[in-house]
């Protein structure tokens, strides 16, 4: 299941910023899913970036990508799971060019 989440993840951030991520690392465990990316930036972003107002730019705008991903897929992961989504947090890196979000869920999932 954790290749068919990276598959899924992947095709969702093409379709949506038309760039996919670099590298995607999604790990079942427990009663988790994280997900992991890596190379998110556009090249236009990775100028900005280099800046320290420019990072807290970035940063947010990338916060509203994430949040609008959790928004369209908490339920896919729900229904795919058969659990419910207890907590999340995500977390933006735009200087590491990098992002987690960690979902805790309401049962375990792994035996």
């Amino acid at each position: 299941m954790q290749h068919e989440f990276k598959i899924y993840m992947e095709k969702y951030f093409k379709q949506k910023l038309g760039k996919g991520v670099d590298r995607t690392k999604i790990t079942i465990w427990e009663d988790m899913l994280i997900i992991r990316g890596e190379g998110f930036l556009t090249e236009p972003e990775k100028f900005i970036v280099a800046t320290e107002s420019g990072k807290d730019v970035v940063n947010a705008a990338r916060m509203q990508v994430a949040k609008q991903h959790s928004i369209d897929n908490l339920a896919y992961f729900e229904e795919r799971l058969d659990a419910r989504v207890a907590h999340q947090v995500y977390q933006i890196e735009a200087e590491k060019d990098f992002w987690i979000h960690v979902i805790v869920f309401d049962r375990v999932l792994t035996l």
